[in-house]
């Protein structure tokens, strides 16, 4: 992520302060002319996000043929987001004969099995266990689907929280929540991939200074974050492997503080709430709100995170050669087939949306 590698950047420049070592962030969303201009001028670091820096490999912008060190950060994300053709992509511009690093705070199997391909013979360090941090505590919460709102509101109602970090599996849905919980009078902010850069910076900027009590994010827009006094987790949606849900309850109690952990689990999350138990070698406790009220039904159609309807097809009139006159005419969306009064089909040019 562009939070990522600015942070990453930023410690480059704090750990070299004493050095001639200089280091350029080169990352989408912004204009890739600055980016441009430091690199002629010559850098030794380059963190880069793969898309952007494949656009400065084609340009012929930047020359990768004597890198000596090749870090891949957050691997399992790499491999497991999609970004694996463009990391194969950015090998065949390197030199063989260089050094390959991969960190992660998590490396299922499958993602292992893929690192060896691009490793060789490798070695592996491992810091810790998999295993949540002794300081934090956490729980699992059962609730049906149409629910998770109204009891999310309840717990940060009946919760003494200072700085609370929410995950939630979609762009979409974080950024719905995060409107939802701003309209219930709370001071949260949201962070996904379809925000400017600008509006990232800011959002993790108030999550920092205290702005923002509340962040609703998804796993890899959160990647970037590097917040210690987070006081609780909440998982809005489960993750989709032990090792995240272990990565994501781990961004509370940290620097020797005590944290809280919460998921809202549904019915359809049982396999993976056994998946995690599983590896952990105990069982999640359960809890519930004695103050909710858990029977209340669903609606018939839940459309909590549901988009807003299509806008009906805008009928007008228009001056016509026919024998009535004038002819009413639909003005149809692009690739559809409209039907005129002489009983012909026409297909209209354009692309479907």
């Amino acid at each position: 992520t562009r939070e990522l590698a600015e942070q990453i950047h930023t410690a480059i420049g704090e750990l070299g302060r004493q050095t001639r070592l200089k280091s350029v962030t080169v990352y989408g969303g912004v204009s890739a002319n600055p980016q441009i201009e430091k690199l002629k001028r010559g850098v030794e670091i380059v963190v880069a996000c793969p898309g952007r820096l494949l656009d400065h490999i084609n340009q012929g912008t930047i020359n990768l043929s004597r890198v000596e060190v090749l870090v891949l950060d957050e691997a399992d994300q790499m491999f497991d987001m999609g970004f694996f053709p463009d990391i194969r992509r950015i090998l065949g511009h390197l030199p063989k004969k260089r050094q390959t690093l991969l960190f992660s705070a998590t490396m299922p199997g499958e993602i292992r099995k893929l690192a060896h391909d691009v490793l060789s013979d490798p070695v592996t360090v491992q810091v810790g266990t998999t295993s949540p941090a002794v300081t934090v505590s956490h729980a699992i919460y059962p609730v049906a689907e149409h629910l998770k709102t109204p009891l999310l509101m309840a717990l940060l109602h009946h919760t003494d929280t200072e700085s609370v970090l929410i995950f939630t599996r979609t762009k979409h849905r974080a950024k719905r929540l995060g409107e939802q919980l701003t309209k219930a009078g709370h001071k949260a902010a949201s962070l996904q991939g379809n925000l400017s850069q600008n509006r990232r910076q800011e959002a993790m900027n108030g999550f920092r200074d205290g702005t923002f009590q509340i962040l609703v994010a998804t796993d890899i827009a959160a990647r970037g974050i590097d917040v210690s006094q987070i006081s609780h987790v909440i998982n809005y949606d489960i993750p989709n492997t032990p090792e995240a849900y272990i990565h994501r309850i781990g961004r509370t109690g940290r620097a020797a503080r005590s944290g809280d952990a919460f998921t809202l689990v549904t019915s359809e999350d049982a396999v993976m709430v056994r998946t995690i138990e599983r590896v952990l070698g105990s069982q999640l406790e359960r809890r519930t709100l004695p103050e909710f009220n858990y029977s209340v039904s669903a609606p018939h159609k839940d459309t909590e995170f549901a988009r807003p309807p299509r806008q009906p097809m805008q009928r007008r009139k228009t001056a016509g050669t026919h024998k009535g006159g004038t002819q009413e005419r639909a003005t149809a969306r692009p690739g559809a087939t409209t039907t005129h009064s002489s009983g012909r089909t026409r297909q209209q040019s354009g692309h479907a949306a």
